[in-house]
């Protein structure tokens, strides 16, 4: 079992009640929690996913309420697609998705991952509204070219590379 951990913005779109939420803290994974915002672009709902080890990150474009209510399907399926992406070997790809079979939900924990994200909606905002809308094929271009921007959290190193480092030192 692993976390996402909602905004408040989100646990109400999902629809969750404090009951519904997970306290304990996830066993160790390959990854770890994530975290998850809500975020509105031109007028549709968007869903930001930040991993708080690394700040990798994507954005789900344009999703109605019966997506965000399988929150996590919805997350593991462009998780496939964007750590392909990235690059990573199919070894570790199988390695990552089996520890995301089953998802709890829980509240944010983390100010300074809240920050980042932020920020990275900022960018997410104005990158995608300067290319079109959230329809614009150019959308995966934008999540490649987010997490190879330099983050103050990470000492400026890029999410990219500190995912690449995660999961180099946790290899066999």
């Amino acid at each position: 079992m692993q976390l996402l951990r909602c905004t408040k913005k989100l646990q109400k779109e999902m629809g969750l009640k404090p009951s519904d939420l997970c306290a304990d803290e996830s066993r160790f994974s390959y990854l770890g929690p994530w975290h998850a915002n809500l975020i509105h672009i031109d007028r549709r709902k968007c869903v930001l996913f930040v991993i708080d080890k690394t700040l990798f990150n994507f954005i789900v474009p344009d999703v109605s309420r019966a997506q965000i209510r399988e929150l996590d399907k919805l997350f593991k399926s462009y998780l496939s697609c964007v750590i392909v992406d990235a690059g990573i070997p199919e070894a570790d790809r199988a390695r990552i998705l089996s520890e995301y079979d089953e998802v709890e939900y829980a509240n944010t924990n983390s100010k300074s991952v809240l920050g980042s994200m932020n920020d990275l909606a900022f960018h997410y905002k104005y990158s995608i509204q300067e290319e079109g809308g959230v329809h614009s094929p150019a959308v995966p271009g934008i999540i490649r070219r987010l997490n190879r921007m330099p983050m103050g959290a990470l000492k400026y190193v890029f999410p990219i590379e500190a995912l690449r480092a995660l999961y180099q030192t946790t290899e066999r």
